[in-house]
């Protein structure tokens, strides 16, 4: 069947078409590769004053390359601004303000890494330069820079401290500083990088200089336990600090970072499964049992039972207020803890410190307190006893420690010596508080296990004795 006429005359047509475009290529090459290359401006001074601080470099495409631009200088030296960067066909424009990657002068030395730096003044020649396959295109001209501002913000300081950081409030290295000294205004970040990639910057501390002034900045870190937060996990840790001036110089100096044993922690007073949270009990007083800076008395048993009861305690004045409960560390960390030790008794009117067993940052210690107390939780004990608790020695600060592993508990006791009648507050409650010191009293561990205690007069004695109104 014969092609009609129509098709026969639109194949004729895309023939010639295809037939004179390949004609057109043989004898007409392509357009050039690189054009409308060059620098708006042929000075700049790089100063940061607002004015010339920078120009804009332009060029074009015609197809995909592969592109360069560097500036040579009267010395001979070459300066890279970008480097056998692959392109696509089109239209380019970039800012340039006389940096580049960090260089070295001539027998100059500078503590860290010079990640870009400013070139000296100088006039240069620069070149933009694009290459696909065996074609090669170049523009060139020149760009004087005068002014600039190339003094660098050397990081001439940094200290970390302690190099082993351990963030679970035990008062042991619970803390990392990171001193920087900067020898000209920068913009300064400090931040650590583990094998998880995750950046965690850290707050400088405040003492009066402005962030990024010329100087010495303290960068404080504690893990995010302060916040209650889980810290980082364990393990080495990069530490980085970067200062980066107006111009756009950075430098970047790093150490490294050790964490270990980190942990939120966390502990309660234990309910019992039979009686009272806390047990309270009497017992007669005995000379033995007396305590001072120079006199170690003997400790009293740990007591037996439960108090299944909560009503009024009466006691005679002069007798023995004992406790008994259980901690439990239900946290991921291990809690450290101080004497004085379970069995431990004091009197009426004597403290912790009074025993010589001093508030210790970190430490977790059971406090017994009272209405006619002197102070706030005066009486204070370890919250288990040797037998229980882990024992660790410390070279570093030549001291033993003690702590209640994670999911552990523990039982304390001890006693106060009831020795005064304040007969505004008699009877009077007594209670049990679970204490990190200097850190705080966790939540609903301020107040447990209350108990009404009532004090009488031993006999024969007389109405108005051994009574404070």
């Amino acid at each position: 069947m014969p092609m009609p006429k129509v098709i026969t005359i639109i194949a004729a047509v895309v023939a010639v078409i295809v037939v004179g475009v390949a004609g057109y290529m043989l004898l007409q090459p392509p357009g050039d590769l690189l054009t409308h290359a060059g620098f708006d401006d042929a000075q700049i001074s790089p100063n940061a004053d607002g004015k010339s601080d920078i120009t804009t470099i332009r060029y074009s495409l015609a197809r995909n390359a592969t592109v360069s631009i560097y500036l040579d200088g009267t010395s001979g030296e070459r300066f890279y601004f970008r480097e056998n960067e692959a392109r696509v066909a089109g239209d380019y424009g970039v800012q340039f303000s006389g940096v580049v990657d960090g260089f070295l002068l001539p027998g100059e030395e500078i503590p860290g890494t010079l990640e870009r730096r400013l070139m000296p003044n100088d006039t240069y020649t620069w070149v933009i330069e694009a290459v696909r396959d065996d074609e090669t295109q170049r523009a060139t001209g020149t760009l004087a820079i005068v002014d600039a501002d190339s003094a660098l913000p050397i990081i001439s300081s940094f200290d970390i401290h302690p190099p082993l950081f351990t963030p679970n409030q035990d008062g042991i290295r619970d803390r990392v500083s990171i001193n920087v000294y900067l020898q000209k205004e920068a913009n300064l970040a400090v931040y650590l990088q583990g094998e998880d990639g995750v950046l965690r910057y850290l707050s400088e501390r405040e003492e009066g200089r402005a962030p990024g002034d010329m100087g010495n900045h303290e960068f404080d870190y504690d893990g995010g336990v302060d916040d209650s937060m889980e810290p980082p996990p364990d393990g080495d840790y990069m530490v980085y600090a970067i200062a980066q001036d107006d111009e756009g110089q950075r430098i970047v100096r790093q150490g490294t970072l050790t964490l270990a044993d980190g942990g939120l922690p966390q502990a309660e007073i234990s309910s019992q499964a039979t009686g009272a949270t806390v047990f309270f009990d009497i017992m007669p007083y005995n000379e033995k049992y007396y305590n001072d800076r120079d006199t170690e008395g003997e400790k009293i048993a740990k007591p037996e039972g439960v108090a299944s009861t909560v009503e009024t305690l009466t006691m005679v004045q002069g007798d023995m207020l004992v406790f008994k409960l259980t901690v439990y560390n239900y946290g991921s960390t291990p809690i450290r803890t101080a004497g004085p030790f379970p069995g431990t008794v004091y009197d009426y009117d004597q403290t912790a410190a009074s025993l010589e067993a001093y508030e210790q940052s970190g430490a977790w210690r059971i406090g017994i307190n009272c209405h006619t107390s002197y102070s706030d939780f005066p009486w204070r004990w370890a919250i288990g006893s040797l037998d229980e608790l882990t024992t660790v020695y410390d070279e570093e600060d030549d001291e033993t420690y003690y702590y209640l592993e994670p999911g552990q508990r523990a039982e304390t006791w001890g006693a106060i010596r009831m020795s005064e009648i304040r007969k505004a507050r008699n009877p009077q409650e007594c209670w049990a508080g679970l204490i990190h010191e200097d850190v705080g009293i966790p939540e609903y561990q301020s107040r447990v296990g209350a108990r009404e205690v009532e004090l009488v007069p031993p006999p024969d004695t007389p109405a108005e004795a051994n009574t404070d109104e």
